[in-house]
């Protein structure tokens, strides 16, 4: 596809473990790079600066990223907090994050993901994207009714 035929299809819920990748070189990266291209607007949770805070110290404390890496990391993360949109914490996400949690074999974090991504659709995800690396999460967003992109 050209840049000049470059189509984009609105609004997609990321989960951390697809913005992570557009931050420092994985094995996700392009593919991530192809949906940031295809999606143009992106919808996260809250909590997704904190999380990815999280996997940068991670991979910094296994060796995986230098320092001059760490510093591009946290750069293109603000970069992208600039322009996405987050899903605010409630009760009513809070309540579905429970419901996800005795539906499927999620961890917290990821029912709150989830959960976002229900209440940023008013709980009717058929048609709406979900981009996600983790495959316990992509699984349940499948099942909720989202139109899963794994990264």
């Amino acid at each position: 596809m050209t840049r000049s035929s470059k189509k984009s299809f609105g609004a997609a819920f990321w989960d951390t473990s697809a913005i992570v990748p557009l931050c420092c070189f994985q094995s996700a990266s392009s593919r991530a790079r192809q949906s940031v291209r295809v999606y143009g607007q992106q919808i996260v949770w809250w909590g997704t600066p904190i999380e990815a805070g999280s996997a940068l110290q991670r991979l910094k404390r296994q060796g995986h990223l230098s320092v001059e890496e760490s510093v591009q990391f946290l750069s293109k993360l603000q970069f992208l907090r600039r322009n996405w949109h987050e899903v605010q914490p409630s009760e009513d996400l809070r309540f579905e994050a429970e419901r996800l949690l005795r539906t499927y074999p999620l961890r917290a974090a990821d029912a709150l993901q989830l959960a976002a991504g229900l209440m940023w659709c008013s709980r009717h995800p058929d048609g709406r994207a979900f981009i996600v690396a983790d495959d316990a999460l992509a699984d349940a967003a499948g099942l909720e009714g989202f139109t899963v992109t794994r990264l």
